[in-house]
């Protein structure tokens, strides 16, 4: 479903080009341009031929294809001076004339086939969907997309229902959805959909409930107030979803779920804009979203969720080799976490970052602990259970590791982050000494995001280890061509794998002609 190019995926079924990790924006025709462009690459496309299965056979200007054309090239950095990969021939047609491929196309490894639907839980399931920004301006669209925020994080941590991770539900936003479609996309029987508008000094919030089977619609409500009243209007909108799906939850139940507010609007808003970035394991987005937590601290310095993205984006640093100083990463990450957790001890997201950043400072027993308490609190919380999974990698435990990564890959089936429960699926096979498991993970994973170097560090190896010396060469060159300054001794700074894996590992780079160090 994803068609790969130079560092570009063009993904037909989320309908979303991505870019180094970034989802790029594409108006709708200009997407089924590039779609149909890439998907005949073997031949010239003809004006009427786009104009037939672009525009339906509609009349459609010479000025009007030119402007899409120029749009294509422009959304994938190419331009008509260029034509590196949207050539033209004149009075003739278009060909897309770019290598698709996955990201290393030495590897023998089939495409994947999809996953099959998630099945129901057996509790009330739900998601909530980006709301629309009704305002048309992208520069405000961190509102809509803080009160979902908001609303997931209250409805997972009510115990009896099963709500699907944010990063999952985003995957829709800004496109036409078919709620049964959805619901069964993600194995829910409840959406939330909504809209934000904003105008001056008033907000209104719309928002609406579906049963996915029947796309019955349950209850809506319309919400006005200022700016100024966005926590009271979030807390009321949590209450009544929660009562409309579930009448029996008790308002102290909602009570318990509310988070530690910020003293200062400015400081919210710079988080809610840095959201988006921190989750990308990418260091270009993550230096983006820390520049924007950092301004966020300058207004209110003890926000704990600022501090805890922030604490994130640190401890990235050190895992993915995207900075020399990696004790200095980890203990700057640590002061920031620690900072969080002071303010407020009880949110699972901020433990769940504690935790991931004791367990890359080795501290295993107090990560666990820290990761057990996120998970109590909120047993939705997908990303704990996965940060678990790598702890139980890490202490050797593949079949433990295994179901924690299998229960995030649930809980948030379309995350554009699950690439890294498969790089985890393949480090407990790694553990287990399965190179062939391992291999096949890892491709899976690069296949979903093919930005992700790093991978390479333990593809190449397990190529080695198969006896696949010339992908495992190809491998190896990807990662130390990303980072010329890649060493046995970086990785094993970085990496928290067990001694005996450590050395596996290493005695394979090594027998590549990766530098000691």
């Amino acid at each position: 479903m994803r068609l790969c190019f130079e560092n570009q995926i063009l993904d037909r079924s989320r309908r979303e080009l991505v870019r180094d990790g970034a989802t790029i924006t594409v108006e709708p025709k200009v997407f089924d341009l590039l779609l149909h462009l890439i998907e005949n690459r073997h031949r010239l496309v003809t004006k009427d031929d786009l104009i037939a299965h672009v525009w339906g056979g509609r009349i459609v200007s010479d000025s009007a294809l030119t402007s899409a054309i120029n749009a294509a090239r422009k959304a994938i950095r190419d331009s008509g001076r260029e034509q590196r990969l949207i050539r033209t021939s004149a009075r003739k047609g278009f060909r897309f004339v770019g290598e698709v491929r996955s990201q290393i196309a030495v590897l023998r490894q089939a495409e994947p086939q999809a996953d099959a639907a998630p099945a129901l839980p057996d509790k009330p399931s739900i998601a909530v969907l980006p709301f629309d920004n009704m305002t048309r301006d992208p520069a405000q669209d961190y509102l809509p997309d803080g009160i979902v925020e908001s609303l997931t994080a209250t409805l997972s941590r009510i115990r009896s229902f099963f709500v699907v991770a944010r990063a999952s539900a985003f995957t829709y936003k800004g496109r036409p959805i078919n709620v049964r479609d959805v619901g069964r996309e993600l194995g829910v029987a409840y959406l939330v959909e909504g809209s934000v508008q904003h105008s001056g000094s008033r907000l209104r919030i719309s928002v609406q409930l579906i049963e996915t089977m029947k796309g019955a619609h349950l209850w809506a409500e319309r919400y006005d107030g200022s700016p100024d009243d966005i926590f009271d209007l979030q807390d009321r909108i949590a209450e009544q979803v929660a009562g409309a799906v579930q009448p029996s939850i008790r308002l102290a139940e909602i009570e318990r779920s509310r988070c530690k507010r910020p003293q200062d609007l400015g400081a919210y808003d710079l988080t809610m804009q840095a959201m988006r970035h921190v989750w990308l394991l990418d260091k270009t987005q993550a230096d983006c979203g820390l520049e924007l937590l950092q301004r966020a601290l300058e207004i209110d310095r003890d926000y704990p969720l600022a501090l805890a993205l922030a604490a994130w984006c640190y401890a990235q640093r050190s895992v993915y080799n995207w900075t020399d100083d990696i004790a200095g990463s980890i203990a700057h990450a640590l002061r920031l976490a620690d900072r969080a957790a002071s303010g407020s001890s009880d949110d699972p997201l901020i433990l769940a970052v504690l935790g991931t950043v004791h367990t890359f400072a080795r501290k295993y027993g107090v990560a666990r602990v820290l990761l057990q308490r996120a998970v109590a609190i909120d047993p939705n919380a997908a990303w704990a259970h996965s940060r678990l999974g790598w702890l139980d990698v890490y202490a050797d435990r593949p079949d433990e590791a295994k179901i924690h990564f299998e229960k995030a890959l649930r809980l948030s089936p379309l995350d554009p982050v699950n690439f890294n429960n498969y790089v985890g699926l393949a480090a407990a096979r790694t553990v287990a000494g399965d190179d062939v498991q391992t291999v096949a993970l890892l491709t899976r994973a690069l296949q979903e995001q093919p930005g992700a170097i790093w991978i390479h560090r333990t593809l190449a190896a397990a190529l080695y280890g198969l006896g696949r010396h010339e992908e495992a060469v190809a491998s190896r060159d990807i990662a130390l061509g990303a980072h010329p300054h890649f060493t046995i001794a970086k990785f094993r700074e970085a990496m928290v794998f067990s001694r005996s894996v450590l050395d596996r590992i290493s005695g394979q780079l090594r027998a590549l002609g990766v530098p000691e160090g």
